[in-house]
């Protein structure tokens, strides 16, 4: 419990009730539309509607909150403002997202990657679908949620703490809501990119319904919804393979990979909460459950580029600017023509009981169960087609390429890539090593195809036992203690197959019947390319799979599962005093907390002279001890000062904690290697320091002024460290003389490098916030209507590698966030735009077997309008039109190397989203 049980119950009353206002009229200053006999005056009704009650909510629950918090209020019931949760949670002051395939998808708090962020769900923790942590807000339909609250300062109560930030979602409380209500929302939705990819299309949808109601003389409540989306995504996309050096030691192209990509996501979201409070008893119980299912098909089809690392020739005449080579032209490259189908499927679950029970006056106990469950399978398949199996065997192309100065690049070509006859099926490259090395061909030539197929399974459930004891007198409203128990088990698998087809070693033409429209990329200069139905033709039988596993242990030692489990003992006293004549309201407290995890994993070994994956069990236990104090200083009816102290962890990231060890070798150094991740490691923690002023004043008006000083303690690091191989040689190390091409004879050492995870010890993140919420009719009658919302967020960070003694960048942290909403309501009009800013940042982004790499992320500036219309005022009661834009600027979400801009590794433009709807409220 985060405040007194007075305050909890007030928050969710004002919460429902400011909801409630979007559809009810109320009454300025007493909210009754009776006339007042005492004074015999009417007095004047006053309609709040949809965005100002959202904020009202926002800023009480703010307000009232014993620690810093930021709050979002739904506007109505099934309604908040954006299309995701994770763009609604972006604008808060000190948040950021991060997007994927152009939606808002994981959120960094306070300039800390998302897997130092932790989300509830009604106060309870979430799995994620991902091999870390961070939960991927686009599982969770924002239809069927009823407010968020950031807790930015943590109690002793919170036991789902984490560094950076907890982020609670919450559904609705059917009691609290009072009334009867039914809610119709439907969008339709257009990618204006138009269909880049034949059999894919830029039209979708969103429909949810909302159901609210109280039995039994309103003892007994229910709310029911269900949100279905279909929504595609089109998206031009610039991959470059890296910038080497080239002979004259200026930098070049290495090789690329553009295409266009098509998503059809599809996601069915269920919600049902059931609550039970007898009127004369002091009982309550409620129990929730929310299911999600997510589709994610995605076409891609496009053409990879070998350049410089390949045996194409740069020709004499070429153009430098700064060291980077921007114009030139390859000889003799060969290409390979891609068609590719991934789809991404992904099950959520979260189930929860909470039954609270008032013993006396003085006694409330409280008993919470939950779980909370994703289920996650993808494939993701490549197909390839070119000139002629195998290196150096088809026809190749001269290609010029001009980067420009947002650092894509534009090709000029001589070949046609929509050539049937020209472009057949077969491995054009010889990537087939694996097969070959595995026995399962002659040659390096085999590899037609590849199907990355990783599984990730993800559980945690747990039990709650609380009690909270009220003061009648003395300086403490109340004392509070609990224990929670919780074990969460994650589980990777990684599985990767190779194809390659029946007819190896010919070249096949694409069948006819799975041949589509060519495709289009002219925004890269290259005119079409050849495009089949990737996915009818793997599962026409045309190709024959191999495992990869036969080849490497690396996908063994890649999959892993984690076990987590913790006791969390807990005491709070809750402060209501006077300082003097200053009221001070707060909390103090401790979490002892106890963990025991371990991890199954693979690990090389030696076995009959042949490098194998054999399984290995590790881990470790420790007790954390997390004290925390926050104080709420009323310095009058309209200012508060808030400070907050407290020692806080969140837990490394699961993939960091894989037992495994993988082993290889370094040609370039000739040295041995290898690598994993350490069952051992210990949570990120900080000592953190907080500090708010904050200024309220009118009917949801505020300005704040926050800043915040985290002292790190313990942070997991990547390191390295020299490693004798000899144990995993075994008698392969006995003798490690070879002779080279040369006839020159060396010998290898099993001494070489290791790679792993571990804590380090010092460093700090700081920075201030500022945000503010202005009703322009605090101002002046004739503004009425107007307002804007707006925050400004400054962090830096210094954390020094002890390897190198060079200055760490953090994942997420962007050192300028922005964000900004202009508003006008009134006369059933509503009309918005929002703009959110984060400057380059250090993101994280998936890659092969669900694996993330760190890279640069482009600063970028999002804007978004909305317009809506309540019928009513024409007289249709509850129906409410609505026109929206995503994306309105069209600003692309781009990647680069070295810290250098013009280095682009990734850019994606995904055009704009448009939307138009009806809500119907019965």
């Amino acid at each position: 419990m985060r405040t007194s049980k007075f305050k909890s119950h007030f928050l969710s009353f004002a919460s429902a009730s400011a909801i409630a206002f979007a559809a009810q009229p109320v009454l300025a200053q007493d909210s009754s539309s009776d006339t007042d006999e005492d004074e015999g005056v009417q007095l004047e009704e006053i309609v709040v509607t949809g965005i100002r009650a959202s904020i009202m909510s926002s800023v009480a629950r703010k307000r009232e909150s014993s620690s810093i918090v930021e709050a979002i209020s739904a506007e109505d019931l099934g309604k908040l403002p954006d299309a995701s949760i994770a763009e609604s949670i972006a604008r808060l002051p000190g948040l950021a997202a991060q997007r994927l395939d152009g939606r808002a998808n994981v959120i960094s708090i306070r300039g800390l990657a998302p897997d130092f962020t932790t989300t509830t769900l009604n106060g309870r923790e979430q799995v994620s679908a991902n091999n870390g942590r961070a939960v991927e807000y686009d599982q969770y339909p924002s239809e069927l949620i009823n407010g968020v609250t950031i807790y930015k300062t943590p109690d002793a109560s919170l036991t789902s703490q984490a560094v950076g930030g907890t982020v609670d979602l919450q559904t609705i409380k059917p009691l609290a809501y009072g009334e009867q209500a039914i809610v119709v929302n439907l969008r339709g939705e257009y990618a204006d990119l138009g269909a880049l990819n034949s059999g894919t299309t830029a039209l979708g949808y969103r429909a949810s319904i909302s159901y609210v109601d109280q039995f039994n003389d309103d003892q007994v409540g229910i709310a029911l919804g269900y949100a279905r989306m279909l929504s595609p995504t089109q998206e031009e996309r610039w991959n470059s393979w890296g910038f080497p050096e080239a002979a004259d030691g200026n930098l070049i192209i290495g090789g690329a990979k553009p295409y266009v990509k098509s998503n059809e996501l599809t996601r069915d979201g269920f919600l049902g909460v059931l609550e039970y409070a007898p009127h004369d008893s002091k009982f309550r119980t409620t129990i929730d459950a929310y299911y999600s299912k997510f589709d994610d098909e995605q076409t891609l089809r496009g053409i990879e580029i070998p350049l410089a690392w390949s045996g194409a020739q740069l020709q004499d005449g070429y153009t430098v600017e700064d060291g980077l080579i921007t114009q030139g032209q390859f000889n003799g490259a060969e290409v390979v023509v891609r068609n590719d189908f991934v789809n991404r499927e992904a099950e959520t679950l979260a189930i929860g009981w909470n039954t609270e029970y008032q013993v006396n006056d003085n006694l409330m106990i409280e008993l919470d169960l939950s779980h909370s469950s994703v289920d996650r399978i993808e494939s993701n398949m490549e197909t390839y087609a070119g000139t002629g199996r195998g290196s150096g065997n088809g026809a190749t192309d001269n290609l010029g390429f001009t980067i420009g100065a947002d650092g894509n690049a534009v090709f000029t070509h001589g070949l046609d890539y929509s050539d049937p006859n020209l472009i057949q099926l077969g491995g054009p490259l010889s990537w087939g090593w694996g097969l070959f090395v595995a026995g399962f061909y002659p040659d390096d030539q085999a590899q037609d195809g590849f199907i990355n197929a990783p599984e990730t399974d993800d559980e945690l459930s747990a039990v709650r036992l609380s009690a909270e004891q009220f003061m009648d007198e003395g300086f403490l409203s109340s004392v509070e203690y609990g224990v929670r128990f919780s074990k969460r088990s994650k589980t990777l698998l990684d599985q990767g197959f190779f194809l390659t087809l029946n007819e190896y070693p010919a070249d096949v033409p694409v069948p006819s019947q799975f041949l589509e429209d060519p495709t289009s990329l002219e925004f890269i200069g290259m005119g079409d390319v050849l495009s089949y139905d990737a996915q009818a033709l793997f599962e026409s039988g045309a190709y024959v799979i191999n495992d990869e596993a036969a080849s490497t242990q690396s996908r063994l030692t890649n999959s892993w599962t984690v076990t987590e489990k913790v006791v969390n003992l807990y005491a709070q006293a809750n402060i209501d005093t006077e300082l003097g004549n200053l009221p001070v309201t707060g909390n103090v407290g401790l979490q002892a907390v106890y963990t025991d995890q371990s991890s199954d994993g693979w690990a090389a070994k030696t076995v009959d002279n042949q490098v194998v994956a054999a399984p290995v069990t590790e881990g470790t236990d420790y007790w954390d001890f997390l004290p925390s104090l926050n104080l709420s200083f009323n310095l009058d009816d309209n200012n508060k000062l808030r400070v907050g102290v407290a020692q806080v962890l969140a837990r490394a990231p699961m993939a960091d904690m894989n037992a495994g060890f993988g082993f290889g070798f370094d040609q370039q150094n000739l040295i041995f290697t290898g690598g994993g991740g350490n069952p051992n490691l210990k949570p990120f923690k900080t000592w953190q320091y907080d500090l708010s002023y904050e200024h309220y004043f009118g009917e949801g008006a505020y300005v704040s002024v926050a800043g915040f000083y985290k002292q790190i303690t313990s942070f997991p690091f990547s390191s390295s460290e020299t490693y004798d191989f000899a144990e995993v040689l075994g008698p392969l190390g006995e003798d490690l003389t070879f002779v080279d091409g040369d006839g020159n004879e060396f010998t290898l050492s099993t001494i070489g490098r290791r790679d792993f995870k571990d804590n380090v010890d010092g460093g700090k993140i700081y920075g201030i916030e500022l945000s503010g919420s202005l009703p322009f009719a605090n101002f002046s009658e004739a503004l009425d209507g107007f307002g804007i919302l707006g925050s400004a967020s400054f962090t830096k960070s210094s954390i020094i590698d002890p390897n190198s003694q060079e200055k760490i960048t953090l994942p997420g942290l962007s050192k300028t966030v922005l964000n900004g909403t202009i508003y006008y309501e009134k006369y059933g009009f509503q009309a918005r735009a929002s703009v959110r800013h984060r400057s380059s940042f250090l993101g994280e982004v998936s890659a092969l077997s669900l694996t993330r790499v760190k890279v640069d992320v482009e600063a970028e500036t999002i804007v978004d309008a909305q317009l809506g219309y309540d019928l009513s005022e024409v007289g249709v009661d509850g129906l409410t039109v609505l026109f929206q834009v995503n994306n309105l600027t069209n600003e692309p979400f781009t990647t680069f190397y070295n810290g250098d801009s013009r280095q682009v590794r990734d850019f994606q433009n995904y055009g704009r989203t448009f939307l138009f709807g009806l809500n119907y409220k019965f």
